[in-house]
């Protein structure tokens, strides 16, 4: 038993009824919650890995979501549970996709946990809840456990969530969570503001404790390979919140007592399996990929095969397409150049007439070089002629929209793709007769540019697509493979 200062202080209410855009989906629906923050940094990640290992150990087989475009975080969950974490990005993928893909890999789960993207309202602007973690909570119609950075702040608390919990009605907010909490007395001024004006539940603290943070980089969170003390670390927070957060109180809000609506699916896999195999570059170097996109390839016919550019001396054999996604290229830019092999390997696919889509990270793989922050050149495949040149400030971040122009090998002219951008390289000059396939659109129409790199069957950018927007892509990606194939 908890101490008493710690336990719930009101009864969860189980009987909501929310009408979400259309259709009405159960307070009950499948079994989870979402885990959300106040702002950024408040440490949802670590508390949602502490979360999944606790129900793990209770017997219960945990399913995470990530909402918004991050890479990285997914890749933490999925070690913990064993299962894959996916994104749930309401403005990339959209509604039904969003479900859908939630309903889908609940298969087999007792328990969903969903970690928010920023602070709980924040996502594509300031006027609407596109991408936000509200706007997926609502969506799939599951309650919030809200964290709260408690330092340097006592009853102040109580106001900061009474904003929350009023600001919108229909999202769900049923417990809050200090974290980065001084003492007992502290989380007591903490716990006594939010209690004195808010009817959610306080559902306990975590102590200050620089053992339980994840290191961070220029992208975010180094990758969960890279955390030597991960487990260590979970163990002894996990130790922690037995002690000072009322996990029985959590469990209790995934309740349900009825059958759920289910989001009709409008996809329709191919009935043919393998009709063409495509590599995906997948190593400590690339290592950003929306799963998504892969089950699409793999809904249409794909057979994929995984190959590192930076440990492999050769490409797979029977390849008909290459995805090259992002990373890090930068932090292993000697081992990408001293790997000449590979270089070479898939400088030839390039220049053969076999399609390949390359965003971001690799992107750059495809260019002369890159030169790192200390200005050292290292050479990279060559098939496009310029460089990359890593820069100290963030270089762009945000959702974009591309839209088609003429001779884009995977898309028709107007067809539209929703994704996100984060990097911290530039590109020199590309010469002006390669062409700018698409014209990418960010914040709603006030800033475009041509890109889209587009030689032959080749196409890269720095944006990374989010298949689901178009699906048509990932379709016309696998249809120039079958082309190419039989020798059109």
């Amino acid at each position: 038993m908890l101490p008493k200062q710690v336990r719930a202080q009101r009864t969860p209410n189980f009987n909501c009824l929310h009408v979400l855009e259309g259709f009405a989906v159960p307070a009950h629906s499948i079994k989870g919650f979402v885990i959300a923050g106040e702002r950024s940094g408040v440490g949802k990640t670590i508390l949602t890995l502490a979360l999944a290992k606790l129900l793990q150990d209770r017997g219960l087989r945990v399913q995470c979501f990530k909402v918004g475009p991050d890479f990285i975080d997914p890749g933490y969950h999925s070690i913990v549970t064993g299962r894959t974490s996916r994104n749930l990005d309401g403005w990339m993928m959209g509604k039904d996709n969003t479900v859908r893909c939630f309903e889908e890999n609940m298969h087999n789960a007792d328990i969903a946990i969903v970690e928010g993207v920023m602070g709980l309202f924040d996502g594509y602007d300031g006027r609407s809840e596109d991408g936000s973690t509200a706007q997926i909570a609502k969506w799939l119609n599951l309650p919030i456990i809200l964290v709260v950075d408690g330092s340097s702040m006592a009853r102040t608390a109580g106001a900061l969530v009474f904003g929350f919990e009023r600001y919108d009605p229909a999202v769900r907010i049923t417990g809050v969570i200090f974290n980065k909490v001084a003492s007992t007395r502290h989380y007591e001024y903490l716990r006594d503001g939010v209690m004195d004006r808010c009817n959610l539940d306080v559902l306990g603290y975590i102590p200050r404790g620089s053992e339980w943070h994840i290191p961070e980089r220029h992208l975010g969170l180094v990758m969960a390979y890279e955390h030597d003390s991960l487990g260590q670390s979970l163990q002894s927070l996990c130790q922690q919140m037995q002690q000072t957060v009322d996990i029985d109180s959590i469990i209790a809000y995934t309740r349900s007592d009825h059958d759920r609506d289910h989001c009709e699916n409008n996809r329709n896999p191919s009935e043919q399996k393998n009709i063409v195999t495509i590599g995906i570059a997948r190593d400590e170097g690339f290592c950003f990929y929306y799963q998504d996109n892969i089950d699409l390839l793999q809904d249409y016919g794909a057979r994929i095969v995984c190959f590192s550019p930076i440990h492999d001396a050769a490409l797979p054999g029977g390849l008909d397409g290459l995805y090259l996604g992002g990373g890090y290229p930068e932090l292993y830019a000697a081992q990408l150049h001293k790997n000449r092999k590979m270089r070479q390997a898939v400088l030839s696919f390039c220049r053969s007439g076999k399609p390949v889509y390359a965003e971001c990270g690799g992107f750059i793989y495809l260019l002369q070089a890159i030169r790192d922050k200390k200005n050292k050149r290292y050479e990279m495949a060559g098939f496009f002629p310029a460089n990359a040149v890593m820069r100290p400030r963030l270089q762009r971040l945000g959702y974009v929209e591309i839209e088609a122009q003429n001779n884009c090998p995977f898309m028709h002219k107007g067809d539209k793709a929703r994704g996100h951008e984060f990097h911290y390289s530039d590109i020199s000059a590309i010469p002006p007769d390669i062409n700018r396939c698409y014209t990418v659109y960010r914040k709603r129409g006030a800033e475009s540019f041509a890109e889209g790199y587009q030689v032959g069957n080749v196409l890269a950018g720095y944006v990374h697509l989010h298949f689901a927007s178009h699906p048509d892509f990932a379709l016309n990606f696998i249809r120039v493979c079958q082309e190419r194939k039989r020798g059109k």
